[in-house]
């Protein structure tokens, strides 16, 4: 697809996202009203006559946002993402046992620099522009990776005082447990987003918890059950990494700099989704 159509029709996650919209519709109907807080506490921080963007991976947005007209800040959600998606790819490799290979330090120095620290930064920056949810999702994995390097460091000693492999095995399904529920309860906030946006958080989702079921079937014994259960972790992983870059390059590319950018998959119920279906409306109705 030449970038000249994508000027000529704005089909693309990008420009609809970085598109102008005004405060109006073609009723005549103010921006608070379009939208549907449904009951929302916080009704009083997102209402008003401002215009909202539909929610967009790139910029980490699973909802309808506000655009950022003066940003002080470039946008750092590729970057957390980014730093997500290479971590996580080479440590979803040596789950798999790509190339026969079974341990995973070299994934430790990415887990400290990259996935760690850099994607901790990266969540900072989102919360300096306002952005909740990037804020929570990239600080929280940026801490994820930290605290998981150290456990698996062995100069920290974190795993040492177990008595047996088995209750290492355990503590490790409860510390993957623990941030399966954390990305479940980011999942459920991104029904309502882009379809990839959604995959990229249900894929890790299942990952952690192939991940946690390989711990515990470590701990009773079950050596041939936790390898093919962290084989399918890695499985799951390798393609939350492919999601993660897919929305890192949303954030990224233009028509300024790519050839194509990348197309839009809004769900049918997402607001977008249902502005789509009202003009198709109107079209066979006219």
């Amino acid at each position: 697809m030449a970038s000249t159509d994508l000027h000529q029709s704005p089909t693309t996650e990008k420009e609809i996202s970085g598109g102008t919209t005004t405060g109006a519709n073609v009723n005549g109907a103010s921006a608070t009203q379009r939208y549907d807080y449904g009951g929302n506490p916080l009704f009083h921080a997102h209402s008003g006559p401002d215009a909202r963007l539909p929610a967009f991976g790139g910029e980490f947005q699973p909802g309808l946002y506000k655009p950022i007209e003066h940003r002080k800040f470039a946008n750092p959600a590729p970057l957390g993402l980014s730093a997500f998606a290479l971590t996580t790819f080479v440590l979803s490799l040596v789950n798999v046992n790509a190339r026969g290979v079974g341990i995973p330090n070299i994934a430790l120095t990415l887990a400290y620099g990259y996935g760690g620290l850099v994607q901790l930064l990266a969540g900072m920056w989102e919360m300096a522009i306002g952005n909740t949810f990037g804020a929570t999702a990239l600080s929280s994995y940026g801490g994820f990776w930290i605290s998981y390097a150290i456990a698996l460091t062995p100069g920290f000693e974190a795993l040492t005082d177990y008595p047996n492999e088995a209750q290492r095995a355990s503590v490790l399904g409860f510390f993957l447990t623990g941030w399966f529920i954390f990305t479940f309860i980011l999942l459920l906030c991104t029904l309502r987003s882009t379809v990839m946006f959604f995959l990229l958080f249900f894929t890790l989702d299942l990952a952690f918890l192939m991940l946690a079921c390989a711990e515990y079937a470590k701990s009773n014994g079950a050596i041939g059950a936790s390898t093919k259960l962290t084989q399918a972790g890695g499985g799951f992983g390798l393609v939350a990494a492919f999601l993660a870059w897919y929305n890192a390059f949303a954030g990224i590319a233009d028509s300024s700099n790519s050839f194509f950018v990348i197309p839009v998959f809004h769900f049918p119920w997402s607001e977008k989704g249902r502005q789509a279906r009202a003009i198709k409306n109107e079209r066979e109705t006219a």
